[in-house]
């Protein structure tokens, strides 16, 4: 059982950035590849970034291609999404996962393990 906590969302005006971490409680952090997904009320989960397990490839959806950045530091267990240029339409409650599979890192039914979700709000 690997449990997941994200940390760093909050209140953001349009145009802030905010840094999202999610910080795995076991080592074997390493062998999973990372994903986040944000869900907005009255909508479903949806994909956001997804990071392999070396780091090696990012993949990310096409509304946030440009502006989010996600990474990860495995001797820290754990992963990050850097969101700059933030929108209205961000605002949503954000979640890490984990997957020990390689491939459709865009479906969250794919996903191990999940945090808890961290709420990100962004005001104009």
């Amino acid at each position: 059982q690997v449990q997941l906590v994200e940390s760093g969302g909050g209140l953001a005006q349009v145009g802030d950035s905010l840094t999202l971490s999610c910080t795995a409680s076991e080592p074997t952090f390493r062998v999973y590849a990372v994903g986040w997904f944000r869900q907005a009320p009255g909508k479903e989960r949806e994909f956001v970034a997804a990071i392999t397990r070396d780091g090696t490839n990012t993949y990310y959806t096409d509304s946030v291609e440009g502006r989010f950045t996600i990474s990860r530091d495995n001797d820290k267990r754990t992963a990050y999404l850097q969101m700059s240029s933030l929108k209205p339409e961000d605002t949503a409650k954000y979640y890490c996962g984990i997957t020990v599979l390689s491939f459709s890192l865009s479906l969250a039914t794919k996903y191990d393990y999940w945090g808890q979700g961290i709420q990100v709000t962004v005001s104009s």
